[in-house]
């Protein structure tokens, strides 16, 4: 089963400082969001189940290079970067990372975070969902495969709805839907060696 796990480079929140009420950005490094974070935990301990491989498409500037070895050390298997040094909005990113994921090949399974780490539109997995015609659940706090179909739980307002559906997929997942694992020393270390490539758009 081939997992793709789409996570956006940030800027890291906690080093953020207000200046005359603007956020100043500069020198500030970049991680992945949080709740990407927990799409790729997710995609791990389903790997880890029905034995697959997790793929990482991300799309940002040169800083990828270094905030992949966190995705890699945390249980993906390989990456693909997008590499773009502008701005982009829902729209463009979410055409970027679609054409990534076609230029995969086969794909069962694309989880997404609900929300970026910066703006939170949680647009871009509904937009991937619809440029590649698969169907979407979204704000999955648990996920579970069987065969070919794939069977999510999902937190309303005032309810959970048990769906299933049929892969491929996209899911956008909540961040209840587990802890992200913190890589150990060992693990940084080997994701350097994992197979990762650099696309230009």
């Amino acid at each position: 089963m081939k997992i793709v796990v789409a996570m956006k480079q940030v800027p890291d929140l906690q080093q953020i400082r207000i200046r005359n009420r603007q956020p100043i950005l500069e020198g500030v490094p970049c991680t992945f969001g949080t709740i990407d974070k927990n799409a790729l935990e997710a995609a791990v301990q389903i790997k880890e189940k029905v034995d697959g491989e997790v793929v990482v498409v991300a799309v940002g500037s040169s800083e990828l290079e270094d905030s992949i070895i966190e995705a890699l050390a945390a249980g993906a298997d390989e990456a693909r970067l997008v590499m773009h040094e502008d701005a982009l909005d829902s729209s463009q990113n979410s055409q970027l990372i679609a054409a990534a994921i076609k230029r995969l090949g086969t794909v069962d399974l694309i989880l997404f975070g609900e929300g970026s780490g910066d703006n939170y539109s949680s647009q871009v997995g509904s937009r991937v969902a619809y440029l590649l015609d698969l169907p979407q659940v979204g704000y999955a706090n648990s996920i579970e495969v069987d065969g070919d179909r794939v069977k999510v739980t999902r937190s309303l307002e005032d309810c959970e709805q048990i769906l299933e559906v049929n892969l491929p997929a996209v899911i956008t997942v909540s961040s209840e839907i587990n802890v992200p694992r913190i890589p150990s020393v060992t693990q940084i270390l080997k994701a350097g060696r994992k197979p990762r490539e650099s696309w230009d758009i």
